[in-house]
């Protein structure tokens, strides 16, 4: 059940555009919060809630040095959501397949 919660918390967490748009150029590399916040017509108080649901998701880790706090993106995490893509992928392929096979054998006659 532990997976599934993880899940949820990730899910969560991408429901969101902007946090998309920040893990998608976390995927470019560290950033700092002021330079995640820049493309973003909102004030930092606001985009800080953004990056504290992705911390405490997982999905990104933080660090402060001096007055700059650095966000990294937790590769790992997203490794969750991949997985559970990759089980339900294998599940409806397995249930197109039965379909198509359904549908294209020849019946027998009654």
């Amino acid at each position: 059940m532990a997976k599934y919660e993880a899940l949820d918390e990730v899910f969560v967490a991408l429901a969101d555009s902007t946090r998309r748009a920040v893990i998608r150029r976390l995927g470019e590399g560290p950033a700092s919060v002021s330079e995640l916040a820049r493309p973003f017509a909102i004030t930092l108080p606001s985009f800080l809630k953004h990056v504290r649901v992705l911390e405490s998701s997982g999905l990104v880790r933080t660090a402060k040095s001096g007055r700059v706090r650095m966000c990294t993106l937790d590769r790992d995490r997203l490794a969750l959501v991949d997985g559970w893509l990759a089980e339900q992928r294998h599940a409806w392929e397995g249930r197109t397949d039965r379909l198509a096979a359904f549908v294209t054998e020849p019946k027998e006659p009654s």
